[in-house]
């Protein structure tokens, strides 16, 4: 089988999409942190978090496609190692993204009933 890509490509594909998955994780791992925190853009959040490990999910299929398929190391390592690392960070942390959204749903009633014993 011939490779899908050769070794410049991989080497852009492993620079530039792990730079972007990095600065997407970043910037949304900042902007979830905040909204979550206050309530805010539950569907919004949650769903690029989904959408994000989805991607991360299909970068590893793709990695272990590529290794069951005899491809060369510079077309699976790139793919394994984003897909990885996307997926176990994402994985890991969306328990707790909606254990953020319960706390401040859960504040949010807290503070109705006080306003409505007062």
């Amino acid at each position: 089988m011939s490779p899908w890509w050769n070794e410049a490509v991989g080497t852009y594909i492993g620079a530039f999409g792990g730079a972007g998955i990095g600065v997407i994780g970043g910037t949304y791992g900042a902007l979830a942190g905040v909204l979550a925190q206050k309530g805010r853009a539950r569907r919004a959040v949650l769903g690029t978090h989904v959408a994000l490990l989805v991607l991360g999910g299909l970068t590893l299929i793709a990695g272990i496609v590529a290794v069951a398929g005899g491809q060369p190391y510079h077309v699976f390592y790139p793919l394994l190692l984003i897909g990885v690392i996307t997926t176990a960070v994402l994985g890991g942390l969306f328990p707790v993204m909606r254990k953020r959204y319960a706390a401040a749903e859960h504040r949010r009633l807290e503070a109705e009933a006080i306003r409505r014993a007062s």
